[in-house]
Formats: structure tokens, sequence, C-alpha cells
């Protein structure tokens, strides 16, 4: 048995609805940005009309529905996940912070124990 998986192949079609939403997309943004004068009502309704438009185009397309499933996969992976505490979520960011700290110390004991053997042992420079 093969295990290869089978994509298919998206017609001119689909490409053709993605450009076509991807456009719709970009005139909302430049509606918003073009009826700058007008109320904040009309520019918004102006750039969400646009960004709907384009969603419900995207949708058509059989890359726009996959996305959505995609999207909604990640959204119920999302919400298995067990979050921490906010007791374990402290104690790990003091540690974090206790780790750094640690850390600068130890480099900067380092940067000034080479620079002690560089330039007042072997150069013999004094500072």
């Amino acid at each position: 048995m093969s295990n290869q998986s089978v994509q298919t192949v998206s017609t001119s079609n689909d490409k053709f609805k993605v450009v076509l939403a991807v456009v719709a997309a970009i005139a909302g943004v430049v509606g918003f940005f073009y009826l700058a004068g007008q109320p904040s009502l009309v520019r918004a309704a102006a750039l969400v009309g646009g960004l709907l438009i384009s969603a419900g185009i995207a949708y058509t397309s059989t890359s726009g529905r996959d996305f959505l499933n995609f999207a909604k996969e990640s959204v119920r992976e999302t919400k298995k996940v067990v979050w921490p505490t906010r007791k374990e979520a402290t104690q790990i960011t003091m540690i974090v912070f206790a780790f750094v700290l640690v850390m600068a110390i130890f480099l900067w004991g380092t940067d000034k124990l080479l620079e002690f053997l560089l330039y007042d042992v072997i150069l013999g420079w004094k500072q």
C-alpha cells in the first residue's frame, strides 16, 4: 500500500476567485482611506463591506473552504490546551527571570576576567 497524499488541483476558476477576493479586500481598504473626509461610520462601512465581500468570494473557492476548515480545527485544538494557573505562570516567570539574572552575572564576570587576562596579563596595558 502507498501512503501518498492526494493533492487537488485548483482550477483557474478558483484562482480567479481568490484574486477577486484579494482585489475586493484591497478595494475596501482603499475605500476606507479614500473616504477620509466622510464620517467614520461611512469609512468603517466601506472597509467592513470590502472585507465581507472578499470573505464571501473567497469562501466559494476550494482553497477558501480549506482555509476555513483549517481555522475551525485550529480553534478546536486550542480549546484542548491545558493552560497553567496564575500561580504556575508566576512561578515559571520568576524562574526565567532568575535564570536570566544568573546568566547576565556569569557573562559579565566572564567578560571582566577575559578583559583582565588579555589587557593586564598578556598585553600589559593598564587601564
